[in-house]
C-alpha cells in the first residue's frame, strides 16, 4: 500500500499501537504450564477490547487447505512460523515461543513478532534472538524512500553472517497496509543496489527469521505450520514500517 493521506497513517498507527500492546501483553503470559490456547484468546481479547480485529483469524492463504484457525501464531523452538494455538500444547521451561500477530482497525492491517522464552532461556537461544533484533534494527537504518529490496535483505543478511546463524530463505516480509499481505516480497537475504525500488508512503512488515541449523524448511500436514528440516531452532522479530520523507517510522513499536 502507498499511503496518501492523513486519516490512513492515523489509522495505520492505531492498528500499529494495537498490536505492539497485545504483544506485551501476550508476551507477559508466556511461562511454563500455559498452553498456546491461553495465549490466543489473551491476544483476541486485547485486540477487541480495543477497537481493532485480529487479522490472522480465518485468513486464507494461496495453498493453504483451510483458513488459519486462530489470531496469534504461536511458533514453538523449531516451529519456523504459523504455529496454530491448541489446548494440549503446554508450555514447558526453556521453550523459545515466536509470537506473531496481526491487527486490523478501520480496514487497515498492521503485522509484527517477537520472540521469548518460557522461564530462562539458554545462552545460544538468546543469541539466536537478539541476533533477529539486531538484524532488524539494521534494516530500519537504511529504510528511506529508495531502498530497494535487495538493500534490506543484504542488511539482514550481513546480521546472520555476522553471528553465524542460517537465514529462512523460503520465508520473508512484505508490504501491506489494506490487505494484511501484498507485493513486493521484503526477503531476508539480497544483494545490495538490486531488486525493487520501495517509494515513500509504502508500508511493509520486515521480518528476519535465523536458525540456529540450516535454513530449510518443511510444511507441516496442517499446512499452516513451518518447522526447520533439521530440527534447529528458529527466531524472528518482525515490524510493520511505514516509509516516510526523511527515512522512515515504525508502526508495530
Amino acid at each position: 500500500m502507498i499511503v496518501s493521506t492523513t486519516e490512513e497513517i492515523e489509522n495505520l498507527r492505531k492498528a500499529g499501537k494495537i498490536l505492539a500492546g497485545a504483544l506485551r501483553h501476550v508476551a507477559s503470559m508466556v511461562k511454563p504450564g500455559v498452553t498456546t490456547a491461553a495465549l490466543d484468546l489473551a491476544a483476541e481479547k486485547y485486540i477487541r477490547d480495543l477497537g481493532g480485529e485480529p487479522a490472522f483469524l480465518n485468513y486464507k492463504q494461496d495453498g493453504s487447505a483451510y483458513p488459519f484457525p486462530a489470531s496469534l501464531c504461536v511458533s514453538i523452538n523449531d516451529e519456523v512460523v504459523h504455529g496454530i494455538p491448541s489446548e494440549r500444547r503446554v508450555l514447558e521451561e526453556g521453550d523459545m515461543v515466536m509470537l506473531d500477530l496481526g491487527v486490523s482497525y478501520n480496514g487497515y492491517f498492521s503485522d509484527a513478532a517477537i520472540t521469548v522464552f518460557a522461564g530462562e532461556g539458554d545462552a545460544s537461544g538468546k543469541k539466536l534472538v537478539e541476533a533477529t533484533k539486531e538484524a532488524l534494527k539494521a534494516a530500519i537504518k537504511i529504510i528511506k524512500p529508495g531502498v530497494r529490496v535487495g538493500d534490506i535483505g543484504a542488511a539482514i543478511q550481513a546480521v546472520a553472517k555476522k553471528y553465524n546463524f542460517a537465514v529462512v530463505e523460503d520465508l520473508g516480509g512484505h508490504a501491506l497496509g489494506l490487505v494484511p499481505h501484498e507485493k513486493p516480497y521484503i526477503g531476508n537475504v539480497g544483494t545490495a543496489g538490486k531488486g525493487e525500488v520501495l517509494p515513500q508512503g509504502m508500508v511493509i512488515a520486515v521480518e528476519p527469521i535465523f536458525t540456529e541449523g540450516k535454513g530449510d524448511i518443511e510444511l507441516e500436514s496442517d499446512q499452516w505450520t513451518y518447522r526447520t528440516a533439521d530440527g534447529s531452532r528458529s527466531a524472528e522479530t518482525e515490524h510493520t514500517i511505514l516509509i516516510t520523507q526523511g527515512g522512515c517510522e515504525v508502526l508495530t513499536a
